[in-house]
């Protein structure tokens, strides 16, 4: 196998002079193949290895007339190489196997790209949610005051799933990193069945168990799938941190760069523009997982219904999600906390949120649940009522004695366990 590492910019993975030089790499990986099974002399190789190149401008004059691109390629590969060893480029192939193949050449050096910024983004995450591990913070649902967590376990939750969203990904990946070099009907009609598999050996990808004229886009579809996971929990830590940013929570805000504005109207303004941006760009990727979808149905062995969809959706879904995963990476690495805040909305009302510790204490005096619940929540009621004055703890002193009330507004038994999840981390 050729150990292969694409060092390129993502985008330049995608354009046509690189398309065409991943079909060039294939079509040389099967004559080597050829070679190496007995079935071709070495000098045909050597002599097409060190001839064959192509133009784009050419290719481009050339498929004006055959329209196609493909026999466009061949056919300018061809003027370059003597006639004498031309005949073997491309013999028993169809389309297909050339396109199929060069595909997941593509999309493994694509990938190369977004695992490793995967791999820097989760770095910095768990180095993030054990720095803040202990920084309490208002936890809530329905984005209601709920109880004390700490910002450390929020960014820990964060880690967990991007975690699962390299595995996914890269389950995907392994499912997708097939070739084909099978034929017209993917019978091996017209070339050796183990030519497939020695192609793929020197390219590094598996061959297909089956193929048709193309290989099946159920495939594809699942990788699109697994881009637009990664896309949504990106998109879920945005969100999360524009509502923090909030002018009434204001428990984190995006790094501000001096000199930055953030309204053409208000000056005061420092908006989560790039979590916003993220949040958009979330969906592109998630709307090109229903094309992919619809690749799936083809007519019979093959149709090109398919092609013109991946020449859209995998550049700008794998190119969207480079530059997501380093502007989001920018966006945590950058991120404000404001620890005082924080602390601030945890004792709002009187620090209403220790509600279910004052439920508990009751029914562990003797008194029923419901009996209890109707007393804590009128008590809580009455302070969410009275934003200026509303003290949740001072109308629990009416059931509580003072030891009662220290165990029940007491923060550390509400994060006695924290440590504990952290552990699953390390």
């Amino acid at each position: 196998m050729i150990e292969r590492y694409s060092l390129l910019p993502m985008a330049q993975i995608w354009d046509l002079e690189k398309k065409f030089s991943y079909y060039l790499e294939v079509e040389l990986a099967v004559i080597k193949a050829q070679v190496e099974l007995g079935n071709f002399d070495y000098e045909i190789y050597e002599n097409i290895k060190k001839t064959a190149k192509f133009d784009i401008k050419r290719i481009d004059e050339i498929e004006k007339v055959v329209r196609h691109d493909v026999i466009a390629f061949l056919q300018n590969v061809n003027e370059n190489v003597d006639k004498k060893y031309n005949v073997y480029i491309h013999k028993g192939l169809t389309s297909s196997d050339i396109i199929d193949t060069a595909f997941a050449l593509q999309i493994k050096d694509a990938s190369r790209i977004i695992n490793e910024d995967l791999d820097k983004l989760i770095a910095l995450v768990k180095k993030k949610a054990f720095e803040y591990k202990n920084v309490p913070c208002l936890g809530r649902s329905h984005g209601m005051g709920a109880e004390v967590v700490t910002f450390g376990f929020k960014l820990l939750n964060l880690l967990d799933m991007l975690v699962r969203s390299k595995d996914r990904f890269n389950y995907a990946l392994n499912d997708v990193l097939v070739g084909q070099i099978s034929g017209p009907c993917g019978t091996y009609s017209n070339i050796d069945i183990e030519v497939e598999k020695k192609t793929c050996e020197i390219l590094g990808l598996k061959p297909a168990k089956i193929s048709t004229q193309i290989i099946s886009r159920d495939r594809h579809a699942c990788f699109i799938q697994a881009l637009s996971l990664i896309a949504s929990v990106i998109e879920n830590f945005s969100v999360e941190i524009r509502h923090l940013s909030r002018f009434e929570v204001a428990e984190v805000e995006e790094g501000f760069q001096k000199g930055q504005k953030g309204s053409s109207a208000m000056p005061h303004k420092k908006n989560p523009i790039s979590s916003e941006n993220l949040s958009g760009l979330a969906r592109i990727i998630r709307s090109n997982t229903i094309a992919a979808l619809e690749d799936i149905t083809l007519w019979h062995e093959r149709d090109i219904s398919h092609s013109s969809v991946e020449r859209v959706i995998f550049p700008d879904s794998t190119i969207l999600i480079d530059y997501m995963l380093n502007r989001f990476y920018n966006v945590i690495e950058n991120l404000v906390i404001k620890k005082e805040n924080m602390a601030l909305n945890l004792n709002k009302y009187g620090k209403i949120i220790y509600s279910q510790s004052c439920l508990l204490k009751l029914i562990d005096k003797g008194l029923t649940r419901e009996a209890a619940y109707e007393i804590v929540q009128k008590e809580a009621l009455d302070a969410f009522s009275n934003p200026k004055t509303g003290d949740f703890e001072k109308n629990m002193e009416k059931h509580l004695s003072n030891e009662e009330l220290r165990d029940c507004f007491n923060q550390e038994k509400y994060l006695r366990n924290i440590d504990k999840i952290f552990e699953r981390f390390k």
